[in-house]
C-alpha cells in the first residue's frame, strides 16, 4: 500500500474517534437537555445534518485547494466542536450542544474524503483493498472513542466535559497526522483506462448522462441504505436501552463500541472478498444481515439481543459500503471525480442525516418495532436496484454480440 494509505489509515483512527463519543453521549446528554423526549437524538442528527450539508462545500474546495488543505482544516474544525461542547454541557444549553454536533459533522464531511483520496493514491487493482484499509482506522476509533468518552467523564466533576476535551485531543492528533499526507502522490485508480492512457483529460460529462447507467444508482444506493439503516437503528439503540429499558451506561456503552468494531473490522478481509467475489454478492450478503438484525432485536430487550443484533447492523453496513464506494469509480472519469463523489456523498449523508433526526421521534412516538420494521422496505428498494442493474446489462450484452 502507498504511504498515503497509511497516512489516511491512521488519521482514521484518530479523527473517527470522535464520531462514536457524540453517538454514545449525544443522545443520554440530550434527553436531559432537550426540551422535549422526542428531540433526544437531536444532537447526533446535527451531526449527521452537518456532514449532508457539507458535502457539496467540501468537495468544491478540494477542488481547488486540494485534499491536503482541506484533510488539515477539517480535523481543527473538529478539535474546535469539542470546545463548543465543553461550553455548552457545562452551561446546559441544548442549543449550543446541538451545533457542537453540527460542527463536527461539517468535519466529518472531510473525513469521508479519505476513502475516495486513498483509491485515487492506488493502482485499481489495488483500489478496493486502499478503501477498505483506510476505514480499519474506524476500527481503532471503536476501541478509543467510548473509552475515551467514559474516562473523560470520570476525570472531571462536570459531567461529559472531559469527554469532549479528548475528542478536542483526538481531532488535533488527526491534523498533525495529515500535515504528512503528500498530495503529490495522488495517482488515479483507473488509470489503465480512458482519459488515463494520455495527458489529455476528457472534458467532464454532464451528470445526467452519467446518472442514466443503473449501476450508478446501484452503487449509491448501497452506500446510501447501508448509512442510513445503520443510523436509523444505531441513533435509537442507546436512548431505548438506557433511557427505556434501564440497561447500564457500560452495557450501552459495550453494545455500541461492539456495533463499531463491527462496522470496521470486516475492512480487513471486505476489499479482498469484494475482489473475489464482486460487489453483487457482497451487497447480498450485506441486506442478509440487515434482515437478521431486525429479525434478533424484534424478539426481546435482553442484552444479547441488543449486542448480537448491532453487531450484525455493522457488518451488514461494512459490506454495503464498501461495495458502494468501489462500485461508484466505475462508472465516472477522474475530471469527474468531484462532481460524482460530491452527488454521491449528499445522498448517502442526506439519507443519513434524515434517520437520524427521525429516530428519536419514531422510538418515542411509535416505539422500537415500528422503528425496526419501517427498515424492510429500503432493503427491498435496493434489492430491486440491483435487478434494474442485472436485466440492463444482460440487455445490453445481448444487443453487443447480435
Amino acid at each position: 500500500m502507498a504511504k498515503n494509505v497509511w497516512i489516511l489509515t491512521l488519521a482514521q483512527a484518530f479523527a473517527m474517534s470522535a464520531t462514536p463519543m457524540m453517538m454514545l453521549l449525544g443522545g443520554i446528554i440530550g434527553a436531559k437537555l432537550a426540551p422535549s423526549e422526542a428531540l433526544a437524538t437531536l444532537p447526533i442528527a446535527s451531526m449527521v445534518i452537518g456532514v449532508a450539508l457539507s458535502v457539496v462545500p467540501v468537495s468544491r474546495l478540494m477542488r481547488r485547494f486540494g485534499r491536503k488543505p482541506l484533510f488539515i482544516a477539517g480535523a481543527l474544525w473538529a478539535a474546535i466542536s469539542g470546545g463548543v461542547a465543553i461550553i455548552a454541557t457545562g452551561q446546559q444549553w441544548f442549543a449550543l450542544f446541538c451545533l457542537s454536533g453540527f460542527m463536527l459533522g461539517s468535519a466529518g464531511a472531510v473525513v469521508q474524503q479519505y476513502r475516495f483520496a486513498a483509491m485515487e493514491s492506488v493502482s485499481a487493482e489495488l483500489a478496493p483493498k486502499a478503501a477498505s484499509r483506510v476505514l480499519v482506522g474506524g476500527l481503532v476509533a471503536a476501541f478509543v472513542g467510548p473509552e475515551l468518552a467514559v474516562l473523560g467523564g470520570e476525570l472531571i466533576s462536570l459531567p461529559y466535559v472531559g469527554a469532549f476535551m479528548f475528542l478536542s485531543l483526538v481531532s488535533l492528533g488527526a491534523a498533525i497526522i495529515l500535515s504528512f499526507y503528500d498530495s503529490q502522490a495522488e495517482v488515479t485508480q483507473q488509470q489503465a483506462s480512458d482519459d488515463r492512457l494520455d495527458s489529455t483529460p476528457v472534458s467532464p460529462r454532464p451528470l445526467i448522462h452519467i446518472l442514466a447507467t443503473p449501476g450508478v444508482w446501484v452503487a449509491i444506493s448501497a452506500a446510501t441504505i447501508g448509512y442510513a439503516l445503520m443510523s436509523f437503528v444505531m441513533t435509537a439503540t442507546p436512548l431505548h436501552m438506557h433511557h427505556i429499558e434501564h440497561h447500564s451506561l457500560a452495557d450501552t456503552k459495550w453494545v455500541i463500541q461492539s456495533h463499531i468494531i463491527a462496522m470496521y473490522l470486516p475492512s480487513l478481509f471486505s476489499g479482498y472478498l469484494i475482489a473475489k467475489w464482486g460487489t453483487s454478492k457482497m451487497m447480498l450478503i450485506g441486506l442478509l444481515a440487515y434482515v437478521v438484525t431486525i429479525v434478533v432485536a424484534l424478539m426481546g430487550a435482553e442484552l444479547l439481543n441488543y449486542w448480537l443484533a448491532l453487531v450484525l447492523l455493522g457488518i451488514g453496513w461494512n459490506f454495503l459500503f464498501v461495495s458502494g464506494t468501489v462500485l461508484l469509480p466505475r462508472y465516472y472519469a477522474r475530471s469527474e471525480r468531484y462532481s460524482m463523489q460530491s452527488f454521491n456523498d449528499s445522498f448517502v449523508f442526506g439519507a443519513q442525516a434524515i434517520a437520524s433526526l427521525s429516530a428519536g421521534w419514531v422510538i418515542h412516538l411509535l416505539g422500537w418495532q415500528v422503528l425496526l420494521l419501517s427498515c424492510i422496505p429500503f432493503i427491498a428498494l435496493h434489492l430491486l436496484l440491483m435487478a434494474w442493474q442485472y436485466f440492463y446489462s444482460k440487455q445490453a450484452s445481448a444487443v453487443e454480440n447480435s
